[in-house]
């Protein structure tokens, strides 16, 4: 019997045991383990792993572990190299609903199954959200991330913060029904969709080319722009 040293930090720990936490864990192993392994059997899932170090050197998710080593393995560091495409699994309408109004592109059905969620990350290259801290670990799944709250405002916080988007929100241009963008659309041409109320006050119209929903500056509107307002309070705090 091998047996290795692993020490999580930062954010890491929420996936360990609380008797875990913040301190150097053995791990017995037999045969040849790589450190990906030994991290998930721990219940960390590898797209959460930034930096690893072996005895002070740097490794990879693939290392295999040797009897002895000693093993620090950091998170991935917050932010997104590129622009931020999303697919949810299917506990996630909400969170989708959210970030579809911040105007990020996010796919999301409430039917998806796991092997599905993954040919998708995988083929269109998007981030998984989930709380499916198993499906996380499928060897397909490179970036993603595993949300720590069941709130839905307190998961959007989790994922601006997580992937650095504050400055990319761009409200209120995306449809969030189908995550199709918005296109602005005569008053005219949809005069006759609409409610007398809605005739009355409103002028300025967008409309979703995709599913063809109707958008306006309406109570939903006001209520949007209180809660980008509490989501900015949040990544200021």
């Amino acid at each position: 019997m091998n047996r290795a040293y692993f020490l999580f930090l930062s954010r890491l720990n929420d996936f360990l045991q609380r008797d875990q936490r913040e301190q150097i864990i053995p791990v017995d192993f037999r045969g040849r383990q790589s450190i990906k392994h030994l991290a998930e059997s721990l219940g960390v899932p590898h797209p959460e792993i930034g930096q690893v170090q072996v005895n002070g050197q740097a490794g990879t998710l693939g290392t295999i572990t040797e009897d002895g080593d000693r093993v620090e393995v950091h998170p991935v560091p917050n932010g997104c190299r590129v622009e931020p495409r999303f697919v949810l699994d299917n506990h996630l309408g909400r969170l989708a609903a959210y970030l579809r109004m911040l105007g990020f592109d996010c796919l999301y059905q409430n039917d998806y199954q796991d092997a599905g969620l993954a040919e998708i990350t995988q083929k269109q290259e998007r981030i998984l959200l989930s709380r499916d801290r198993r499906l996380l670990m499928r060897k397909a799944i490179t970036h993603g991330y595993c949300l720590r709250s069941l709130d839905s405002v307190e998961q959007l916080s989790e994922v601006i913060a997580r992937f650095d988007l504050s400055k990319r929100i761009i409200p209120f241009h995306r449809c969030l029904r189908c995550n199709h963008p918005l296109k602005p659309v005569e008053k005219e041409a949809v005069l006759d969709r609409l409610e007398p109320l809605t005739k009355l006050y409103f002028d300025e119209f967008q409309i979703c080319p995709a599913c063809k929903q109707i958008y306006w500056k309406g109570s939903h509107y006001e209520r949007m722009q209180g809660l980008i307002k509490q989501i900015a309070r949040n990544q200021s705090d």
